[in-house]
């Protein structure tokens, strides 16, 4: 056999071959970074506090869901933002309802690659309460105390530690001081004043209001008496960053319905309250008292305007505690385009 027909045999072979495996993989995938259709669905993470209530009446009602169109809600309830943070990081959520320290975390610690803030969602809604007998009548009063807090790094943890070690000069337990901070789940709290385990709380509503109504503790102050505005952000709207490059309409259209239903709570807050109450019970198995609810909304703002300056507190006090290395600038964690269109359109309030 000759050379030439030698290497017409070879190359007519190596075209069947690939058109052979072109054939098995089908056509091209899309790359990360084009959009493509809407998602078969749509995984979303919130909490089940009174600060998360667009998330809890957006879901109730099926605004989200008929925001999607033909995307599944895949509704699932957290703790607190850490553990919400490890979801995004196993590739478990697209969408989520957020602190701002663990999103901050969540952006630092992937360089800044995992995740966007594209809106607010609450701003303040957080109170300081003490055991009733335990002798603790100011915030001076916590140094030397055991104050409990949500979950390690969340964002009243930080807040926490922010206080008691740079305010008031205390030295925490876990550095050889008497001071001790207990991080543990909100729910599990109330047990823990009924049996003197703890001192205080640093807890988002509506568990503040709960511990005053069902432990007869003390309200000391609310966290935003600590801001110099008297305001700060206590929960955003995060994306993952490859969910949003993905499927820009679709983080759109979820949003334009968190806008809808941000602007309906403001606007009705006697029928929001109680529609949240309703969902707080079907999650717990317990719903909120009425003197509960009322004090819970009242200390809360609903609010898309994500804070932009108190994020980048969060993330300061964050590095100050040793909780975060210097990483890239926060400008990059803010994806606001979005919303900048749904507020000139008169949608977000």
């Amino acid at each position: 056999m000759s050379v030439r027909v030698r290497r017409i045999l070879l190359l007519s072979l190596a075209v069947a071959f690939a058109a052979v495996l072109a054939g098995c993989l089908g056509p091209a995938a899309t790359t990360p970074t084009q959009p493509a259709g809407p998602p078969a669905k749509v995984r979303l993470g919130y909490f089940a506090n009174i600060t998360h209530a667009q998330a809890l009446i957006g879901v109730a009602r099926g605004d989200f869901q008929r925001a999607l169109a033909g995307s599944e809600l895949d509704a699932k309830i957290f703790n607190a933002g850490p553990s919400v943070v490890e979801a995004f990081f196993a590739g478990e959520l697209d969408l989520a309802y957020i602190g701002p320290s663990p999103a901050v975390n969540a952006f630092a610690k992937s360089n800044g690659k995992a995740v966007r803030i594209v809106g607010g969602s609450a701003a303040n809604g957080v109170a300081i309460v003490a055991r009733k007998d335990s002798g603790i009548a100011r915030l001076e009063d916590l140094k030397g105390r055991r104050v409990a807090t949500p979950q390690f790094g969340n964002t009243q943890d930080i807040s926490a530690r922010i206080y008691l070690t740079q305010t008031l000069g205390a030295t925490l337990k876990e550095k050889g001081g008497e001071t001790e901070i207990v991080t543990v789940a909100n729910a599990e709290q109330l047990g823990l004043f009924k049996s003197g385990q703890i001192d205080a709380s640093w807890v988002p509503e509506p568990w503040g209001a709960r511990l005053v109504q069902e432990t007869g503790a003390v309200v000391l102050a609310e966290e935003k008496d600590l801001w110099p505005e008297k305001r700060f952000c206590s929960a955003v709207v995060l994306v993952s960053t490859k969910f949003l490059a993905e499927h820009p309409a679709t983080v759109e259209a979820f949003l334009r319905a968190h806008a809808e239903v941000t602007r309906w709570v403001r606007e009705h807050p006697a029928e929001a309250a109680p529609l949240v109450n309703a969902e707080l019970k079907k999650l717990s198995g317990k719903a909120l008292s009425d003197a509960v609810l009322q004090q819970a909304f009242a200390r809360i703002e609903f609010t898309t305007d994500p804070l932009e300056a108190s994020v980048r507190s969060f993330e300061e006090r964050a590095r100050a505690l040793g909780m975060l290395k210097p990483g890239p600038d926060l400008k990059d964690l803010f994806a606001l385009e979005m919303l900048q269109k749904l507020r000139a359109e008169g949608v977000a309030p």
